[in-house]
């Protein structure tokens, strides 16, 4: 199926200088990107209207079935929030009440733009059943934890969960969806069993995901237990030798920066989730300029509590102007690679995230003319200070429209409403 999206503006990288292309999609990705006709026998055209044409976001870390604890226990530090609340709650889960709240979470992402999403959780088979069934991208990951000191990581039933659903599932439907291993984070395994994954993990050719030096009270007790950082536990125990996603990398210090940098691991920034909590906030600049790889996540709606990486990339953009008394310290510029490319990056799709000829085509298409973006002098400072995910008119992923003007084409909303009552209701009765 050939896809023609006519009257686009695309930003200024691309070379067009503001002036009104078509962009052709076919077999997946971007065929072509002309400001003249092109033939359209056979093809779906679509006229943009002079809207802005982007890369899709990528939503580098979240907890997706998490919809279902949006607005439960809220107002809680993290150690207090999990332990208190989530950690109960999760006992709950079924692989029903996962596959429906999964559901639910990739048909906000899907009208917010976002066309992929790393997921760290548990009954994954659930989630990446709803990933294959909606069409949208995804990186799925069984989180591990291990307390036991003598757990034989080979017999673990977690990992043996984590092994299948890679032997399932991992590049399904053409590589849209992958499956990757998971570390909780530190301060919820052992340096035996994390030895073991990573080494795992690096010779099947598997990514990683983890938490790291989210607050700093995990960041100082691995200190006290181990002698060192978190980041420096993990990168002595192998753990970085394979791609690595961190999420959070609050606490980090100078050292640890430099520890990230030197192993390619991407540090996932998720502002929203972190200000809520009370955990703090990255040093985003230093990591910046240090050459580390970071994009942005939602983290799970229960601590968020929306899955919006617009709004992530808006509160990156003056928060550390707020931070550093800088206004210059991060500049709109900057700011979309965080929610779009280096998120693929993160994900291991290296032929996604930007618009130009063979990536794939994983776009997203702002209301540029909405009153709130009036006038636009720059798209780039629109995206980063004034657009709202309301403005979002279509999500592309890999050449397929999933969602436009208020409409879904893989999602029954309805009986997706339905479903989600009965769970919801259900699960806290």
């Amino acid at each position: 199926m050939k896809t023609i999206l006519k009257n686009a503006t695309l930003l200024s990288e691309c070379g067009f200088e503001g002036r009104p292309v078509q962009v052709t999609v076919e077999n997946k990705r971007i065929q072509s990107i002309t400001e003249g006709a092109v033939e359209e026998k056979g093809a779906e055209v679509i006229d943009c209207g002079g809207n802005l044409l982007i890369p899709a976001f990528y939503n580098a870390h979240c907890h997706a079935a998490m919809t279902l604890f949006r607005g439960y226990g809220e107002d809680l530090p993290l150690h207090r929030w999990l332990n208190e609340k989530i950690f109960p709650a999760e006992e709950l889960l079924t692989a029903r009440s996962v596959h429906v709240a999964t559901k639910w979470a990739i048909a906000e992402m899907l009208r917010r733009g976002i066309a992929s999403f790393s997921d760290m959780y548990m009954f994954e088979d659930s989630v990446a059943e709803a990933v294959l069934e909606t069409g949208i991208k995804a990186n799925l990951a069984r989180s591990l934890v291990s307390f036991d000191p003598n757990l034989d990581p080979a017999t673990d039933s977690r990992l043996a969960e984590a092994i299948a659903l890679a032997d399932r599932y991992h590049l399904a439907n053409d590589g849209a969806l992958k499956v990757d291993f998971s570390l909780h984070a530190e301060y919820t395994n052992l340096p035996h069993y994390c030895e073991y994954v990573g080494r795992y993990a690096k010779e099947h050719g598997l990514l990683m995901q983890l938490h790291l030096s989210e607050t700093e009270e995990e960041h100082l007790a691995c200190i006290e237990r181990h002698g060192k950082t978190p980041s420096a536990f993990f990168a002595d125990l192998g753990v970085f030798d394979t791609p690595t996603s961190a999420a959070h990398c609050v606490w980090l210090s100078d050292e640890d920066i430099a520890i990230l940098a030197e192993k390619g691991v991407t540090a996932v920034h998720n502002p929203v989730s972190n200000l809520k909590l009370g955990s703090g906030v990255m040093k985003l600049r230093k990591l910046l300029d240090a050459g580390v790889n970071v994009a942005l996540g939602t983290d799970g709606v229960a601590s968020n509590n929306r899955l919006d990486v617009l709004r992530e990339m808006q509160t990156a953009a003056i928060l550390h102007k707020g931070i550093s008394r800088d206004p210059a310290c991060l500049v709109a510029n900057e700011l979309l690679p965080l929610a779009t490319e280096n998120g693929a990056k993160a994900q291991g799709r290296l032929d996604c995230g930007k618009i130009m000829i063979g990536a794939r085509a994983d776009l997203t298409l702002i209301d540029r003319f909405a009153i709130h973006n009036l006038p636009t002098y720059d798209d780039h400072a629109m995206l980063a200070y004034s657009a709202e995910s309301a403005d979002v008119r279509l999500t592309m992923v890999d050449g397929r429209i999933l969602y436009r003007n208020g409409e879904y084409t893989s999602i029954d909303e309805e009986r997706l409403r339905f479903e989600s009552r009965e769970v919801f209701a259900h699960y806290f009765e």
